[in-house]
């Protein structure tokens, strides 16, 4: 018998209450407790396969083809079967996206998709208002690659990888897209657009008595509409309704020191990460990271009951959170200050109860040295300092408009798959705007997800006059994706293109000088401006490296001169700010 017909002829159904709205319903399992496996990618299409066969409220459908080879697929369940995100929403449902396999190494979402589809599915119990879109595995080339890599983790047997098939984690990669992957799931949600999002995870980390603990969108860094709307009615809820069913939640333990003993701070997800990707795009997300050390059925079983849960949550809250949301994406078409990074508030500090275990040292038997344990013969329950409050660390002012050279093709592409509204130049012209150059930037010295990233990106805005062509694109900042825009396109921001690499072409110079031709020119120069002569001996006087350093002095003179090319380290997105070419 397959690992799949092992898996399903185990479960046994059992009855327990959820509520959506005023009734009760029965949707939950019971598993085997011996069962320790979870589902091949040939099993997942079989099964999703099979129900979209048996019932018209289900469809699957190919989204394109991954970096493997094989299809995304998205399971789409609709009460009336209408599956057209357009017409969905103009009935004014509400729509949840849930991705599981992102990293196939934690495999919980993938057999909690199938078994919440087949029961919802089965007892007919989906919402009428609420339409349930699941991509059973988004990383297909790292469920493929099966093995035993997560060597601290409790079961299943075997399951997938975390890398995809360039080896990238893709859940780092929701700006950059260097993945087939990534751009199918920016297309996806653009067109779907959900107004919730749900991605399964599991933990490493230290050891506590949690099975569940929860990452949600971080609520300094969204609209404060939807972050109140958030926290009163979905997080407290869902920790609630968690701690009735049995499986008592704590924020995902992101410790300040060694254990968590020393404190948690919130999770800043930026948007390289899937909940930061869906907050550009004013979407919650909820990021359950069930506890690696568990039993695998605790993990399927409390996200299981988390995901049922919100989808009832959802069926109650609908109209408010159609409401808020629509609210909070035509406040940013008139938005004009948009924070672009964010500062952990170190001056704001909460408690939170924690249920752990005594954390120990003792000798390694390996090493030698003093090694961490966690002792689970004794539980105990703590109060240690919880900080929640992120503040604005920097802002920017929207521009009327953006304008890109229609060269940086791989830029466009991704904003086309995020639905901005962008518009080629007809003919050549000359504009006057406002272009940055970059004055001090570090760039990282190791790759990090296949990039050198940039780091303390400062900039210097300077009016000026350049030249466009036909075909460039210009963007009006009037439209719903102008958070999405602004946290790409301003190069200081956390996951900017700029910081990605996207624009590194400027970084370098194209033309240099011969010391030994130039020097007469440099002497030229200064004659004729003795201005820059008296500044240049300031400067000797000043720095004593730089006076003994004759090549840096005539590269000091040359890029002050007309010879020295404009362009470099002028980030090329153009921001139109107080007029507009005729």
């Amino acid at each position: 018998m397959s690992s799949f017909l092992q898996y399903f002829s185990s479960l046994l159904f059992i009855f327990c209450c959820f509520c959506t709205n005023a009734h009760a319903q029965s949707t939950s399992l019971e598993l085997d407790a011996k069962r320790n496996t979870t589902a091949t990618y040939e099993e997942l299409l079989q099964f999703y396969t099979a129900l979209d066969k048996q019932y018209p409220e289900c469809k699957l459908l190919e989204v394109g083809i991954t970096d493997v080879g094989k299809p995304l697929h998205l399971f789409v369940m609709s009460k009336d079967k209408d599956f057209d995100p357009e017409s969905i929403k103009a009935k004014g449902k509400a729509i949840l996206l849930v991705n599981n396999g992102i990293h196939p190494g934690e495999p919980e979402g993938i057999d909690v998709g199938m078994l919440f589809s087949r029961d919802i599915l089965q007892r007919n119990t989906l919402p009428d208002d609420v339409v349930i879109c699941l991509i059973p595995v988004y990383n297909v080339a790292g469920m493929l690659n099966r093995g035993v890599s997560r060597v601290n983790q409790n079961g299943p047997v075997t399951y997938g990888f975390r890398g995809s098939r360039q080896n990238y984690d893709l859940n780092r990669d929701f700006i950059k897209a260097d993945t087939r992957n990534s751009l199918l799931f920016q297309r996806l949600f653009s067109a779907w657009d959900p107004d919730m999002f749900f991605d399964t995870h599991a933990s490493n980390g230290a050891d506590y008595q949690y099975i569940m603990t929860l990452i949600a969108t971080q609520k300094d860094k969204i609209a404060p509409p939807l972050a109140a709307l958030m926290e009163e009615r979905f997080t407290k809820a869902l920790y609630q309704r968690m701690q009735t069913s049995g499986y008592p939640m704590i924020p995902y333990v992101n410790t300040v020191g060694a254990t968590p003993e020393s404190g948690l701070v919130d999770f800043l997800e930026t948007p390289r990460y899937s909940s930061g990707y869906a907050a550009l795009h004013h979407t919650i997300g909820f990021m359950p990271e069930t506890h690696m050390w568990k039993s695998y059925e605790e993990r399927v079983l409390s996200t299981y009951t988390l995901l049922q849960h919100l989808v009832n949550v959802m069926v109650q809250e609908r109209e408010d959170l159609l409401f808020t949301r629509n609210q909070v994406k035509q406040s940013a078409k008139t938005q004009q200050i948009f924070p672009i990074t964010w500062a952990l508030d170190t001056t704001r500090v909460d408690s939170i109860t924690f249920l752990g275990y005594q954390a120990e040292q003792k000798k390694s038997a390996i090493s030698g040295h003093n090694r961490l344990y966690y002792d689970r013969a004794q539980p105990k329950t703590m109060q240690i300092p919880h900080w929640k409050h992120y503040r604005v660390a920097n802002e920017v002012q929207k521009p009327i408009a953006y304008v890109i050279p229609q060269a940086y093709d791989r830029v466009i592409e991704r904003l086309q798959a995020n639905g901005v509204q962008l518009h080629p130049l007809k003919q050549d012209t000359m504009i006057r705007l406002e272009m940055y150059y970059i004055t001090a930037v570090k760039t990282a010295t190791s790759p990090y997800e296949g990039h050198y990233m940039h780091e303390d990106v400062e900039i210097k805005p300077v009016v000026m006059e350049r030249q466009f062509y036909a075909g460039d694109w210009w963007i009006e900042m009037d439209q719903e994706a102008n958070r999405y825009l602004i946290e790409t396109l301003e190069p200081q921001a956390h996951d900017s293109f700029f910081r990605w690499n996207f624009f590194d072409g400027i970084l370098s110079q194209k033309e240099y000088f011969s010391p030994y031709i130039f020097e007469e020119e440099a002497q030229r120069l200064l004659d004729a401006n003795p201005a820059w002569k008296q500044e240049l001996e300031r400067k000797k006087a000043n720095e004593p490296a730089f006076a003994k350093n004759g090549r840096a002095q005539l590269d000091w003179i040359y890029k002050k001169s007309i010879y020295y090319e404009d362009t470099h380290m002028l980030y090329p997105v153009g921001r139109i700010v107080s007029t507009r070419p005729h």
